[in-house]
C-alpha cells in the first residue's frame, strides 16, 4: 500500500466509537463487575433469577431486545433489491457464512474443547462450551461489519446489502444449523426452545426495527432518522450488553475464579475459526478477482459474529450459569483484538486485488 493510500484509510479512531474500540476493555471490566457482584452482594442475582416464564430469564430478554433492537433498526431492507450490485461478493459471503462457518467452527471447537483440551476440561463443560462455540458460529455479523467495513474502505452500499441478506438468512438458518450442529454434539436441545429463541431474539426485534425504520422515516424523513433518532437509541445497545454480562458474570463467578484457565482455552478455538474464515472468504475474493472494496467486508462479516444473538441464544437455552453462556462471552472478548488485526491485514494487501468500484450510496 502506497503512503497516498495509507493516508486515505480511516483510522481506527475514526472508524470505531469509544465503545466498539474498548470492547475487550468493557467485557473485562464486566466481568470483574459481575464476579465482585456474585461474590459479595449475592442477593441481586438470586433476586433476578426469580423474574423467569417458561424458563426465559425476564430481565435478561428485556436487556437483549434492548441491544438487539437498535441494530436491527438501522437496517434498511429494501436494500436487498440491490442484490444484484455486486453478485461474486454476495455468492462468496452467503456460501462462506452459511455452508462453510457454522461447520469449521464445529469442527475446531470440538476438536481443541473434546480432544486436545480434555485432560484440562470436564467432558460435560467442554460440551457446554462447545455450544456457545457452535451459537458463535451460526450468527454471522450483523452490526460491527459496518465498523469493519469503514476501516477497510468497503463499498458502502455493497455492505448493507450483504448485512440486509445475511438477518432475512438467520430467520431460517439459524436454528436448523445449531440444532443440527448441537445434535451431532449429542447436546440434546429440544426444537421448541430453539424456536422460542428465535421468535424472541431475531424476530421481534427485527419485525420492531423493521416496523420502527419505516413509520418514523415516513413522518419524519431518512435524515431525521438517521442522524436524530438513530444516535439517540444507539448507546441503548452498548449499555444492554455490559449490563447483562455484569449479570451473566454474577451468576458465572465461582467458575471463573475456580478455573480462570478455561477463558484462554476456549479463546483459542474461536481465534483459528476467525483467521481461517476470513482467508477462505478473502481468498475465494482474490481468485475471482473481487474488488478490495467488496472482498474486504465481504471476508469480514464471516469472520466476525453477531455476539448479542449468540449470546441471548445460550441464555436461553442453556441458562445464565452454562458454560455455553460463558463461551459465547469469551467470543465479544476477543472479537475486537481479532477483528482489529483483520483490518490491518485487508488494508496491507489491497494491492492485489482490483481497482475499487466507485461506492454508490
Amino acid at each position: 500500500m502506497t503512503a497516498h493510500q495509507e493516508s486515505q484509510s480511516p483510522s481506527t479512531s475514526e472508524g470505531m466509537g469509544l465503545f466498539e474500540r474498548f470492547l475487550s476493555v468493557w467485557v473485562a471490566l464486566a466481568i470483574v463487575a459481575g464476579v465482585l457482584l456474585g461474590q459479595f452482594a449475592p442477593a441481586v442475582p438470586e433476586t433476578l433469577s426469580r423474574f423467569e416464564y417458561a424458563q426465559v430469564s425476564i430481565p435478561v430478554a428485556i436487556l437483549i431486545w434492548a441491544m438487539i433492537f437498535p441494530m436491527m433498526a438501522q437496517i434498511d431492507f429494501s436494500a436487498v433489491l440491490g442484490v444484484r450490485r455486486q453478485p461474486k461478493g454476495l455468492i462468496i459471503t452467503t456460501t462462506v457464512n452459511w455452508l462453510i462457518k457454522p461447520f469449521t467452527m464445529f469442527a475446531i471447537a470440538w476438536f481443541f474443547l473434546m480432544v486436545v483440551f480434555a485432560p484440562l476440561i470436564p467432558e460435560p463443560l467442554a460440551s457446554q462450551y462447545l455450544a456457545g462455540a457452535i451459537l458463535l458460529g451460526a450468527a454471522p455479523c450483523t452490526a460491527m461489519v459496518f465498523v469493519w467495513s469503514t476501516l477497510t474502505r468497503g463499498d458502502a452500499a455493497y455492505t448493507l446489502v450483504q448485512v440486509a441478506l445475511n438477518d432475512l438468512i438467520m430467520l431460517f438458518a439459524f436454528a436448523p444449523i445449531v440444532v443440527f450442529l448441537l445434535g451431532v454434539s449429542n447436546i440434546p436441545i429440544p426444537w421448541d426452545t430453539v424456536a422460542l429463541s428465535v421468535v424472541l431474539y431475531i424476530v421481534i426485534p427485527l419485525t420492531a426495527g423493521y416496523l420502527t425504520r419505516r413509520i418514523l422515516i415516513a413522518r419524519r424523513g431518512s435524515e431525521w432518522y438517521d442522524n436524530v433518532f438513530m444516535k439517540k437509541v444507539g448507546p441503548i445497545t452498548p449499555i444492554g450488553l455490559i449490563i447483562t454480562l455484569v449479570l451473566l458474570f454474577a451468576f458465572q463467578g465461582e467458575v471463573i475464579l475456580e478455573a480462570p484457565l478455561h477463558i484462554v482455552l476456549i479463546a483459542i478455538p474461536l481465534i483459528i475459526q476467525t483467521f481461517l474464515i476470513f482467508f477462505i472468504a478473502y481468498g475465494w475474493a482474490k481468485a475471482w478477482k473481487v474488488p478490495h472494496n467488496v472482498a474486504a467486508p465481504g471476508a469480514m462479516i464471516g469472520a466476525s459474529n453477531f455476539f448479542e444473538l449468540a449470546v441471548a441464544a445460550a441464555i436461553a437455552l442453556f441458562g445464565l450459569q452454562s458454560g455455553a453462556a460463558l463461551a459465547t462471552v469469551v467470543g465479544v472478548l476477543v472479537e475486537v483484538p481479532l477483528m482489529l488485526a483483520l483490518v490491518r491485514i485487508a488494508n496491507s494487501t489491497r494491492h492485489h486485488f482490483p481497482a475499487a468500484t466507485p461506492a454508490k450510496g
